[in-house]
């Protein structure tokens, strides 16, 4: 199978994001097998979210958007003047998943 088979196969829901050593990377839930592998920057602590379907990692006081499926480097923003502490994300796509749920769960009821 080659590379373009293999990320076509690939849904989000297959992979399980890890940021260490200054990488970020991806590795199949149910194989534990690598799919990518992306150096950031330096050797320390990498933190990663995954925001609906777009994926941040920050590590020495910078941030990427990376491809969730390949690792690819969208954007990147050194974070000029913050230094080199650590980042963290907050996002509004976990907020819009448990009003998703909590709709669905309204419907049924209404339904029953």
């Amino acid at each position: 199978m080659n590379l373009y088979n293999l990320l076509e196969d690939i849904t989000l829901n297959n992979l399980l994001y890890i940021g260490v050593k200054g990488t970020a990377l991806a590795v199949d839930r149910s194989t534990g097998r690598e799919v990518w592998r992306t150096p950031l920057k330096g050797s320390d602590f990498v933190n990663v979210v995954l925001d609906r379907e777009e994926l941040f990692a920050a590590t020495k006081g910078e941030v990427f958007r990376l491809d969730p499926r390949s690792g690819a480097v969208i954007w990147h923003n050194t974070m000029t003047g913050f230094g080199w502490g650590l980042i963290t994300f907050a996002t509004g796509g976990q907020v819009a998943t448990v009003r998703e749920k909590q709709r669905r769960e309204e419907d049924v009821s209404a339904a029953t």
